[in-house]
């Protein structure tokens, strides 16, 4: 089958600044030195010192103080913001309205509503944005959408899928801070919930519940997505226990075994009704590039949005994940 996910090496080249200098700018950052084509060319962040670092140990050429600068460097093509999702939607708007491309961290902003005023602003000035949900572009994703297409396993009857890390409590953690949009759903839940997004699209009816930490924040969130007479997706994350992290899609002919972490690169198993069973094998790797090379290819070829991962996909997710936390009770200052 022809949609399989390609060698980010094919990309075309695209200059990065990197908006940003924490852990998840470092992965991104390793993923497009030692797997891409592209250039990093600048990083901007508040302090000085650690753009510094960060730029000698990425080999950036160029580091800004401030975010302003940055997006407004004539070197950069695209802005890969990597920042608390509190921030997401005016940093997205500064770079939208500099004309660079962007892609920006999951979860894509705060809500729903964030996220069409940065998909509007895009659609105005003629860019391309797309929320670094990776995992859409992963191998073993393209892989599981060739055996369900294919069949193999019937009609979907359920997904189940959970992302739970073990955290100690810290108020000033973005984690438990509502400042800056903390608690595993927007930080840990999102992946579940796109993953069942993906294969299953928009549910017709969203049950949650959940717990809160002494912030005020979701700390454990357990989810039930309906679709139609007889779909469900059920879903779990939680800031409090290092989960299995593993996937399952179960069909009216079979099931997939999806191993952990489910959202990373991986293997599956596939075991249908009939008795036969084979696996897809996925080398454990670093997968960022595959998102990145994705901006490559469609700024390459004029597109605002990759096919894959649509403007319209994004604002579904964040829709659910706006009713989620609407049912367990967490808002954040400012909404």
């Amino acid at each position: 089958m022809a949609d399989r996910a390609e060698d980010p090496r094919s990309a075309p080249p695209i200059r990065w600044g990197i908006l940003g200098a924490g852990n998840i700018a470092a992965t991104f950052s390793s993923a497009v030195n030692a797997h891409t084509r592209a250039q990093l060319v600048a990083v901007g962040s508040r302090n000085r010192d650690r753009a510094e670092r960060f730029a000698t140990a990425h080999h950036i050429p160029t580091t800004h103080v401030g975010y302003r600068e940055l997006v407004e460097d004539p070197q950069v093509d695209a802005v890969y913001i990597a920042t608390p999702h509190s921030e997401h939607k005016e940093q997205a708007l500064l770079a939208i309205r500099a004309g660079k491309h962007v892609l920006v961290e999951k979860a894509f902003t705060r809500n729903a509503g964030e996220a069409e005023e940065v998909f509007a602003a895009a659609r105005a000035a003629g860019v391309f944005v797309m929320e670094a949900m990776w995992t859409r572009f992963l191998p073993h994703v393209y892989a599981l959408h060739q055996v369900i297409d294919a069949g193999e396993i019937g009609e979907i009857i359920n997904i189940t899928a959970d992302h739970g890390q073990a955290f100690t409590f810290d108020p000033k953690s973005r984690l438990f801070d509502p400042a800056l949009a903390g608690g595993a759903l927007l930080d840990l839940g999102v992946y579940p919930v796109s993953f069942a997004h993906d294969f299953l699209g928009v549910p017709d009816v969203v049950q949650a519940v959940g717990q809160l930490t002494q912030t005020g924040v979701d700390g454990q969130i357990s989810m039930v997505l309906s679709y139609g007479e007889r779909a469900q997706a059920t879903l779990s994350t939680t800031l409090w226990s290092k989960t299995p992290t593993t996937a399952s899609i179960s069909g009216t002919d079979g099931f997939i075994a999806v191993r952990g972490g489910f959202f990373t690169p991986t293997s599956f198993r596939v075991q249908r009704l009939d008795g036969r069973v084979w696996e897809f094998d996925q080398p454990s790797a670093k997968g960022l590039q595959y998102e990145a090379a994705e901006v490559a290819r469609q700024v390459a070829a004029g597109a605002t949005e990759s096919p894959r991962l649509t403007w319209a996909n994004t604002v579904e997710v964040m829709r659910t994940m706006d009713t989620v936390r609407a049912q367990i009770g967490v808002a954040y200052p400012g909404e």
